[in-house]
């Protein structure tokens, strides 16, 4: 059996955790509007991890640190997000960190990835630049 990716639908609660609709959520980014935020950036690039949108996450990695490919595991399940701690990274911040847990399973093991991400707005949008996984 094959594993495949997530499914979610616009009246689905989103998968980063906000408590709000995809639709409402995530998915505009998803779907080309760019992050107004760093966090919301990051949320969406967790959603775009679950439903193994690859090229999303190259989209909204900085050029300067992109790497140039990038594998998605489609036997890994992301099954939660808590977003730990948040500097700046609002509308007129040049910079933004974000600090989170995200959860994960596959087949039989499961963990945690805590990793504390730095974003930058350039060219009139939120860019993800690294991470330093704690």
């Amino acid at each position: 059996m094959t594993a495949s990716f997530a499914t979610v639908r616009d009246g689905d609660p989103c998968p980063c955790g906000s408590g709000v609709r995809f639709d409402g959520c995530c998915a505009p980014a998803l779907r080309g509007t760019p992050a107004p935020t760093a966090e919301a950036l990051m949320r969406s690039r967790y959603t775009a991890f679950v439903l193994g949108d690859a090229a999303y996450l190259a989209a909204t990695w900085h050029p300067g640190t992109r790497p140039e490919t990038l594998d998605l595991e489609s036997d890994l399940r992301w099954t939660g997000l808590e977003v730990i701690d948040r500097e700046s990274g609002l509308a007129g911040d040049k910079r933004g960190t974000v600090e989170f847990r995200a959860h994960w399973r596959q087949a039989r093991e499961s963990g945690v990835l805590h990793e504390r991400s730095r974003f930058v707005f350039q060219s009139a949008r939120w860019w993800y630049l690294d991470g330093v996984v704690g």
